[in-house]
């Protein structure tokens, strides 16, 4: 999965999208604390390729994408929209492909401008970056090439708190990015930064104002690095394992904070948090929960109460694990419970 895949819908309840098989399906909680609702599976009976990638914009609104087989070896992209968690997503609906046709060409990011509009970037057959924007009115503008080179597989997409639809990819030896000038505009690439990225680990996220940060893993040292454009990537940490990084931004103590969780080496979800864009202050992992499945992936989001909440998620065994952070100082976790 690509993206925030642990979500706060609408009406403020959590929701989470599960790849299944050939499926997505996606569980809600009726209730702050309370059990969840069962699986439901997305789009009916459409059946789909691995790498689902979620977005959600300011009105809260999920946005879905995922590939689908269309015969002979051929893949095409489809698109849901899900208004409210305890609601049925709309099905999925073809919106092609970046080279008007041929196999899978990457793992889609979706990022949505603060006019509600998806924003999907995706890999080409050529190795550089597409973009499919949707219209303000309903529709699809054209594909766009954005150009780049050799890009690896899952780029990152995320709105700024300008609204504002920004976009990181990694190629060898080097990171990307693109931004949006202005509403609406198509993103240009406006910066580009030399580091050494470990495959399906970039993260980001909307951190200030003016800036968003994306974080990696530097595929030499074993650090995760966090880079806002402008400057160069900066050592956080030593990686607490070798998968993707979580991150939610929420307040401890009264200060803006950056929360970073991982699957560690060991197994168990590592967590630490530094104040915001304050990466010269240092993070330090600590563990919690069980011992998880190899392939066990974690998420990040702030309830209705602005309580911070974890959810893992392993695919193959289908356990659901969430702990929330009680109310009490510090980062103290509930118990991790099964959902």
């Amino acid at each position: 999965m690509n993206g925030d895949w642990l979500l706060r819908g609408r009406d403020g309840r959590l929701c989470v999208y599960l790849p299944s098989g050939d499926a997505v399906l996606c569980r809600a909680e009726p209730g702050p604390g309370g059990p969840w609702e069962a699986p439901r599976r997305i789009g009916g009976d459409q059946k789909l390729r691995p790498g689902l990638s979620v977005g959600v914009g300011a009105d809260r609104y999920a946005h879905l994408v995922a590939w689908r087989p269309t015969g002979g070896g051929q893949s095409g992209l489809v698109h849901s929209t899900h208004f409210r968690p305890r609601l049925a997503p709309l099905d999925w609906s073809p919106v092609g492909h970046p080279d008007k046709k041929g196999a899978r060409t990457g793992t889609p990011a979706v990022a949505v401008d603060a006019r509600g509009r998806a924003h999907l970037f995706v890999r080409n057959a050529d190795g550089g970056m597409s973009l499919l924007a949707q219209k303000e009115k309903g529709g699809w503008e054209p594909w766009r090439d954005l150009g780049g080179e050799g890009l690896q597989d899952e780029p990152a997409a995320v709105t700024g708190e300008s609204g504002l639809v920004e976009a990181y990819a990694a190629a060898d030896g080097v990171l990307l990015h693109w931004r949006q000038e202005k509403p609406g505009a198509q993103p240009v690439l406006d910066d580009r930064a030399e580091a050494s990225v470990r495959p399906g680990t970039l993260r980001a996220l909307a951190t200030s104002a003016g800036h968003t940060t994306v974080f990696f893993t530097d595929a030499v040292s074993g650090d995760l690095c966090a880079w806002r454009p402008g400057g160069p990537p900066v050592a956080l940490a030593a990686a607490a394992g070798p998968g993707p990084v979580a991150a939610v931004r929420c307040v401890i103590e009264g200060y803006d904070c950056t929360l970073l969780g991982q699957r560690s080496a060991g197994g168990r979800v590592a967590f630490a948090a530094y104040p915001t864009e304050r990466e010269a202050a240092g993070a330090w992992w600590t563990e919690s929960g069980p011992a998880l499945a190899d392939d066990a992936e974690l998420a990040l989001a702030v309830d209705e109460t602005e309580r911070v909440v974890a959810v893992t998620l392993s695919p193959s065994t289908g356990r659901l694990l969430l702990t929330r952070r009680k109310d009490e100082p510090g980062l103290a976790l509930t118990a991790w419970q099964e959902v």
